[in-house]
C-alpha cells in the first residue's frame, strides 16, 4: 500500500508540473501588448475614424531626379476601416488611390504597412513594406524602421538606399497628423490638418465602397 501512496503522490507531483510548464508554455506563447504610449497612439488613431483630411508637404530632400508624384497634387488621408487590431488609412495622391497605410497590433507592438493596389485592384510588385515600431515611442509620436522583408525587396527593386527607410508617424490630436520618410539624404513630410475635416473620399483600389 506504500507503494500504491507513493505512485500516487508522484502523480500528483508529475501532474502538477506538466500544468505549471504548459501554463509557463502558454505565457512565453502569448502576444505582447504594445506599450502604454503605443496603446495611447493607437487610441487617438481610432478615434479620427470615418474622418478625412488634407495635407500639404510639410518637407522634401532628396527623391529621384523624376517628376514629383505629389507635387501640385491634392492629398487627402481618410480613416476608412478601425478594428480591433487592424486600422487602414488610404492616403490619396490626386486621382491615385492605390496608397493605404495599415495600422496593426502585432505580438511585438505597433506595425505600420503599405498596401499598394493597381486600378484593377491586383496588388502592386511592391507592397506590404513598413516594419515595427521602434522601441515604446510616445502617445504622439511613431517610428517603424525597414523590416527584413521590405529591405529584401528594396533591394530586388534596385533601391538599395531604402533599406534604410525609416517611417515615422505624428499625431497631434485635434491638431496635425503627419507622415514623414527619412534616410540618409531623403527627408519626404506630409502634414494633415486634423482642424478641418473634408468630405470622405471614394474606395482605395482594391476596396469596396460601402
Amino acid at each position: 500500500r506504500r507503494g500504491a501512496a507513493n505512485d500516487s503522490r508522484d502523480g500528483v507531483v508529475i501532474a502538477r508540473t506538466a500544468v505549471f510548464a504548459l501554463a509557463a508554455f502558454l505565457v512565453s506563447c502569448a502576444p505582447r501588448r504594445e506599450t502604454g504610449s503605443q496603446e495611447a497612439f493607437w487610441n487617438s488613431l481610432s478615434a479620427l475614424c470615418g474622418q478625412a483630411y488634407e495635407g500639404r508637404i510639410g518637407a522634401k530632400v532628396g527623391g529621384g531626379s523624376g517628376p514629383d508624384p505629389f507635387e501640385g497634387k491634392r492629398l487627402v488621408m481618410h480613416v476608412r476601416q478601425c478594428a480591433a487590431t487592424e486600422i487602414r488609412v488610404p492616403f490619396h495622391v490626386g486621382e491615385d488611390r492605390s496608397r493605404t497605410w495599415v495600422f496593426t497590433r502585432a505580438p511585438s507592438g505597433l506595425r505600420l504597412k503599405h498596401d499598394h493596389r493597381h486600378k484593377n485592384g491586383s496588388e502592386d510588385s511592391a507592397t506590404m513594406y513598413g516594419g515595427d515600431a521602434l522601441g515604446p515611442g510616445t502617445a504622439q509620436r511613431q517610428s517603424f524602421p525597414a523590416d527584413q522583408h521590405s529591405k529584401d525587396m528594396f533591394v530586388r527593386d534596385k533601391i538599395p538606399r531604402a533599406v534604410e527607410n525609416v517611417w515615422v508617424i505624428a499625431l497631434e490630436p485635434g491638431q496635425k497628423y503627419s507622415y514623414g520618410l527619412y534616410r540618409p539624404g531623403r527627408e519626404f513630410r506630409v502634414d494633415f490638418d486634423l482642424t478641418r475635416p473634408v468630405e470622405a473620399p471614394p474606395a482605395p483600389w482594391g476596396a469596396k465602397e460601402f
